[in-house]
C-alpha cells in the first residue's frame, strides 16, 4: 500500500469547496493507505490548540481522527501558518507531530520530509520572521494573548505576508537550489519531499555525482488539490478534485 504526501491545504470557512474537498479525500483515498502525511499549513492560521473551540477546525480535527481510528497513522509537520499547532490538536486529530525536517524510511529509500521554507534563503526579510516565530519566548507571548487578538494579529501577518510578495520576484521566494543540495548532503540521502512553495514538481538533480529527486507537493486552493504517493517501486503526483 502506498503512503500519502499532502500539504498547503490553508483550510478555512472561507473556501469550503476545499475543505469538502479534502474531507472527501480522507473518506475515499486514505483508506488502507500505510500513512498521511501533512508537510504544514494544514490551516491557513492555527493560532493556538484553543483554536479548536471554532466548528470549523474541530470538524476537520475529527475528520482526521476517523481516518488515524481506522488504522492509518496520521503525521502533521508544522508550517508556517500552522507553527503554533500542540498537542491538544495532535490528541483531538489523533495525530503524530513531527519536526521540521523529520527523516524517515520510505518503503526502504531514506527521505527527508519538511515545510521547505526553511529553504527559501534568498528571502532575507521571511527567514528574519521565520526565526522569530520560533523562538520560545515570542511563542508564550503569543499565546498568551485572547483569542480573538491573535486572529486579528494572524491576518494582518497575513496581509503582510501578501503585500510584500507583490514586491519580489517569484524566484526568491522559492528554494535556493545551494539550501537544497545541503539538506541532501547533510542528511546523506537521495529524496526530498516538501511543500510551502506552491510549485508542484518533480525535480532531479545531481549532488555530487549522487542521483537525487526532489517532489514539491501542491496547494489545495479552489476545491483542486494533489498529493504524491509512494510506495516501494516509487513515487507519482497525483491530482485530486
Amino acid at each position: 500500500m502506498a503512503t500519502l504526501f499532502v500539504s498547503d491545504l490553508h483550510l478555512t470557512p472561507e473556501r469550503p469547496g476545499a475543505a469538502a474537498s479534502f474531507r472527501r479525500f480522507l473518506s475515499e483515498k486514505t483508506p488502507g493507505a500505510d500513512g498521511l502525511y501533512i508537510l504544514g499549513d494544514l490551516f491557513e492560521a492555527w493560532v493556538g490548540d484553543d483554536d479548536l473551540t471554532l466548528p470549523f477546525h474541530a470538524e476537520i480535527a475529527a475528520a482526521l481522527k476517523r481516518v488515524a481510528q481506522d488504522g492509518v497513522p496520521v503525521y502533521l509537520l508544522p508550517g508556517n501558518r500552522d507553527f503554533l499547532a500542540g498537542p491538544d490538536l495532535a490528541s483531538a486529530a489523533g495525530l503524530t507531530l513531527l519536526e521540521d525536517p523529520t527523516r524517515i524510511d520510505l518503503h526502504g529509500t531514506p527521505t527527508l520530509l519538511a515545510h521547505g521554507d526553511a529553504w527559501c534563503t534568498d528571502d532575507a526579510q521571511y527567514q528574519a520572521f521565520r526565526a522569530q516565530m520560533r523562538e520560545p519566548a515570542w511563542r508564550a507571548d503569543i499565546l498568551k494573548k485572547p483569542l480573538a487578538e491573535r486572529h486579528a494579529l494572524a491576518a494582518a501577518l497575513r496581509e503582510r505576508s501578501e503585500n510584500a510578495k507583490a514586491g519580489k520576484r517569484p524566484e526568491i521566494m522559492d528554494v535556493n537550489p545551494d539550501a537544497v543540495a545541503e539538506a541532501f548532503r547533510r542528511h546523506a540521502l537521495s529524496r526530498i519531499i516538501h511543500g510551502h512553495t506552491h510549485r508542484p514538481a518533480h525535480h532531479l538533480l545531481d549532488v555530487d555525482g549522487r542521483s537525487c529527486e526532489r517532489w514539491v507537493l501542491p496547494d489545495w486552493y479552489d476545491a483542486a488539490g494533489g498529493y504524491v504517493a509512494c510506495d516501494a517501486s516509487g513515487c507519482r503526483a497525483e491530482v485530486w478534485r
